[in-house]
């Protein structure tokens, strides 16, 4: 079953390319004792991950960090896919991407799909949540091929 408001965030851990080389980082340091927006991108490079959804998030990361929100997006991507991507779009101490090259995180998460039609396996689902303190408070997942409900102005509105 995917995950639910009310539920805490899986304990998973992923790795990430730094200006110090690669890393390893636990959800639990992400989430635990912080305000946190996540957003699930099927893929880094992709039509409406690069030209709406990260960057709308980028656009009002400000208004997000004066309500307390850190930012984290995720997308079942390699960490060299996702360092190149947050270069690419400017995203640099504004979001912070979480590369989940195995879809561990999204498994655990339950909010996967198969996306094997266009070559692109099996990825995670476009989704927006809110979590405090490691727990889902807010949950907005995309019917496929959507783009509505986990934008960055639509989550604003949920946490206003």
């Amino acid at each position: 079953m995917p995950v639910q408001v009310g539920d805490t965030i899986p304990s998973v851990t992923l790795k990430y390319l730094s200006e110090d080389g690669m890393k390893e980082i636990n959800t639990d340091e992400i989430f635990k004792g912080k305000k946190v927006v996540l957003f699930s991108v099927p893929g880094a490079f992709t039509p409406t991950c690069s030209a709406k959804h990260l960057p709308g998030f980028k656009e009002k990361a400000g208004e997000f960090k004066a309500k307390g929100y850190d930012l984290v997006c995720t997308a079942v991507n390699d960490p060299f896919v996702m360092k190149a991507w947050g270069k690419d779009q400017g995203v640099a101490g504004e979001v912070f991407l979480l590369p989940d090259g195995n879809a561990a995180f999204a498994k655990a998460l339950d909010l996967t799909q198969d996306l094997s039609g266009p070559n692109l396996g099996e990825r995670g689902q476009r989704f927006a949540l809110v979590a405090e303190d490691g727990k889902v408070t807010k949950l907005a997942v995309e019917a496929a091929g959507a783009f509505e409900v986990s934008s960055a102005e639509a989550i604003l509105k949920e946490i206003a």
